[in-house]
C-alpha cells in the first residue's frame, strides 16, 4: 500500500501526550515552593526579602543554562536530553523536602534550575519535528495546558497535603512520580523517522507543511552563532515579549499564594480554593490562544498575524492586574486575577513563534536564547516584589510592576517582532 491511500497514523499526539506530562511536571516542581512558602517561611524563619531570593534562584541557574542546555539539546538530541533533565529536576525536588536552612534551598533550587533548562528548547524542537505548521499553534497550546494543570487543578489537594501531612511531603511525592515518568519517557520517545508508531503518509503530512520529520545532525557549539541569532529582529522581539508575558506567570508562580494568605489573610483551605481559579483561566485562555492562532492562519491571514494576534491580546488583558490593587472584596480579586492570567495564557505562544523562526540546525540553541533571555523575568520579578513587599508590607508596588511589563510586551510585539518565517542556517 502507498502513502497516498494509506491513513496517516496519530503517533505525533502520542508524543504531545509525552511533552504534556512532561511540561505539568516541570512547572508543577518549579512551583510546590509558592504552596510550601508560608509554611516553610514560619518553619525555617525566612523573611520576605530572603525568600524573594530563594523564588529567583531557579531562574538565576535556569537562565544560565539555557544556553549550555540549548547545545546540549543540539548534539544530544530530544529523547536523551529530556530524558536526563526529567530524572534530574525531579531529584532535586525531592532534596527541597529535605532541606533545613534557606542557604540549603537556594542551592537545591539552583540545581532545579539547571536541570529544567532543556525542557522548552526540547519541547520547541519536539513542534518543529513531529507537527505541520498549521497544527503547531494548537499542540503548543495542549502542552502549554501543562504549565497551570498540576498547580491549578491539583491546589486544593497540594494546600491539603501541606496542611496535613507537612509541606516537605509535597516533594517527596511529586519528585518520585517525575523519576518514574523520566524512565518512561525514554522508553516511549523516538524522533518522527526512527518511531515504530508511525507511517509514511503521517511522515509525509508533516513533511508537507514544514515538519522536519529526519533526525538532526549533531552540531557543535559556536560563537557565530549566537552572534547571527542576536541579530534577527524577530528573535529579539519575541524575546522581550517573552520576558513580558513571564513576569505575570512568575508573580502566580511564586508570590500569588503568600499575596492571598497576607495580603487577603485567606487561610490555607481558602487561599487553596481561589487560588485554583486563575490557573483554570490560564489553561483556557492557553486552548484558546492556540486555536485562535491556528483558525486565523487557515483563513488565509499571514502566519505574522496568526501568531501575533493572540500573544498581543492576551498581554492587554493581562495589564488589568494593577485594577486588583483597588478592590476590597476577595471575589472581584479573584476575578482580575483570572482574567490576568487568562491573558496571559493567551499570550504564551512565543515558543509557537520559534518554532518558526528557528533555523533547522539551531533549534536547540535558538530555544535556549529565547529562553534565556525570556527567563530574566524569574530573577526580577521575585526580587522585585519581595523587596517592595518587605520594604512597604504591601503588593501595591508589585502588581504595578507586572502590569507595566505587560504593556512593554504588547509595544515589542507590535513594533518590533517583524516576519514570522523560518531563518536561514548561518552555513
Amino acid at each position: 500500500m502507498t502513502s497516498s491511500v494509506q491513513r496517516p497514523t496519530r503517533a505525533r499526539h502520542a508524543m504531545l501526550a509525552l511533552v504534556a506530562i512532561a511540561t505539568a511536571l516541570n512547572y508543577l516542581d518549579r512551583t510546590l515552593l509558592g504552596v510550601a512558602a508560608p509554611a516553610m517561611s514560619k518553619e525555617l524563619e525566612i523573611g520576605p526579602e530572603v525568600m524573594g531570593l530563594v523564588f529567583a534562584a531557579f531562574s538565576w541557574s535556569y537562565a544560565i543554562a539555557q544556553v549550555p542546555g540549548g547545545v546540549f539539546l543540539d548534539r544530544f538530541g530530544t529523547r536523551m536530553t529530556y530524558a536526563l533533565a526529567l530524572v534530574g529536576w525531579s531529584a532535586f525536588t525531592v532534596c527541597q523536602g529535605f532541606v533545613r536552612s534557606s542557604a540549603a534551598l537556594i542551592l537545591v533550587r539552583l540545581g532545579l534550575g539547571v536541570a529544567e533548562a532543556p525542557c522548552f528548547p526540547a519541547n520547541s524542537r519536539v513542534l518543529i519535528a513531529w507537527f505541520p505548521r498549521a497544527e503547531r499553534a494548537r499542540a503548543n497550546s495542549i502542552y502549554s495546558v501543562g504549565m497551570y494543570f498540576g498547580i491549578g487543578f491539583c491546589s486544593p489537594l497540594l494546600f491539603w497535603m501541606a496542611t496535613n501531612w507537612g509541606w516537605r511531603a509535597l516533594f517527596w511525592i511529586v519528585g518520585g512520580i517525575g523519576i518514574i515518568f523520566g524512565i518512561l519517557w525514554y522508553r516511549l520517545y523516538r524522533d518522527p523517522s526512527e518511531h515504530p508508531w508511525v507511517n509514511e503518509a503521517e511522515l509525509a503530512l508533516i513533511r508537507a507543511d514544514g515538519g522536519v520529520t529526519e533526525k538532526a545532525e549533531p552540531r557543535s557549539f559556536r560563537w557565530s552563532d549566537v552572534s547571527y541569532l542576536a541579530r534577527q529582529r524577530s528573535l529579539i522581539g519575541a524575546s522581550i515579549g517573552q520576558f513580558a508575558t513571564n513576569s505575570t506567570l512568575v508573580f502566580f508562580l511564586t508570590w500569588f499564594p503568600t499575596y492571598l494568605a497576607t495580603e487577603r489573610q485567606m487561610d490555607w483551605m481558602k487561599a487553596g480554593v481561589y487560588a485554583m481559579l486563575p490557573f483554570i483561566a490560564a489553561s483556557i485562555g492557553v486552548l484558546v490562544g492556540g486555536q485562535l492562532s491556528d483558525r486565523v492562519l487557515r483563513s488565509g491571514r499571514s502566519l505574522t498575524f496568526a501568531r501575533k494576534l493572540p500573544v498581543v491580546t492576551g498581554l492587554l488583558l493581562s495589564t488589568v492586574i494593577t485594577s486588583a490593587i483597588w478592590l476590597e472584596s476577595d471575589a472581584a480579586v479573584i476575578a482580575v486575577m483570572s482574567i490576568a492570567f487568562f491573558g496571559q495564557g493567551m499570550s504564551n505562544l512565543g515558543w509557537t513563534l520559534i518554532s518558526e523562526l528557528a533555523p533547522t540546525k539551531l533549534a536547540g540553541l535558538t530555544g535556549g536564547l529565547f529562553n534565556l533571555c525570556t527567563n530574566l523575568a524569574g530573577i526580577i520579578t521575585p526580587i522585585v516584589i519581595g523587596v517592595t513587599v518587605g520594604r512597604t508590607g504591601s503588593f501595591y508596588l508589585g502588581l504595578v510592576y507586572v502590569g507595566a511589563m505587560a504593556m512593554l510586551g504588547v509595544l515589542s510585539y507590535v513594533f518590533v517582532v517583524n516576519r514570522a518565517e523560518r531563518l536561514p542556517d548561518p552555513d
